[in-house]
């Protein structure tokens, strides 16, 4: 479930990878992340931030991304890890693991946000930046934010078929009025991220 490579990288000077991540506010599920070094020379029309685009704009250009990159990973934490560590460590686990998925190293590395994870552990050596709107301003990091979202959805889509009277195929696991009131009649699952408040206040209506 945690895509990782023990495989030594190869090394890629002046090449840039994108990070970014899909799946830090839901109540429910893993967080997932992407890292993408794109080709230069292959320019993909239609990159940018994954929640301006539709679902089926995304699953298109998740195609273009993984056939035209040199190099792409997609990774992710799971529900316990989010509880055990915290949802932004846990973002952050999941950001190195796409990382270290990657079978080519960048010199560089863009990741959205305003802050830089520890990427203790990396095979190879790199620079990295944090970039405010990344997923807007940089393709690559557009490109991650494209494969994350899509790879979470259809992570969803298949636990929405485990758990179908949470509805998770439709609203992803994010706060929506229907989740929240199913999560106050059936209590949370075992998917639900125990250490997020409205999912804790549930659990607990739920046994009292």
């Amino acid at each position: 479930m945690r895509p990782t490579t023990m495989n030594l990288p190869l090394v890629a000077p002046g090449l840039v990878a994108g990070v970014d991540e899909a799946g830090r506010g839901p109540l429910a599920g893993p967080v997932v992340a992407a890292a993408v070094i794109l080709d230069p020379r292959r320019r993909i029309r239609g990159i940018r931030d994954s929640k301006q685009l539709t679902a089926t704009q995304r699953e298109d250009l998740a195609v273009k991304i993984r056939r035209s990159a040199i190099a792409w990973s997609v990774a992710w934490a799971d529900v316990e890890e989010i509880d055990c560590l915290n949802i932004l460590e846990a973002t952050h686990l999941a950001m190195r693991r796409a990382l270290m998925g990657l079978h080519v190293a960048p010199a560089h590395v863009q990741i959205d946000g305003n802050r830089c994870p520890s990427f203790s552990g990396l095979q190879f050596n790199c620079t990295f930046e944090a970039i405010i709107d990344g997923d807007a301003l940089r393709s690559c990091i557009g490109a991650a934010s494209i494969l994350a979202k899509v790879k979470r959805d259809a992570m969803m889509v298949e636990l929405d078929q485990l758990y179908p009277q949470y509805g998770f195929a439709g609203h992803k696991g994010y706060g929506t009025p229907q989740h929240c009131e199913m999560l106050e009649n059936l209590g949370p699952s075992i998917i639900h991220r125990r250490s997020f408040e409205p999912v804790r206040l549930a659990a607990l209506r739920i046994t009292a």
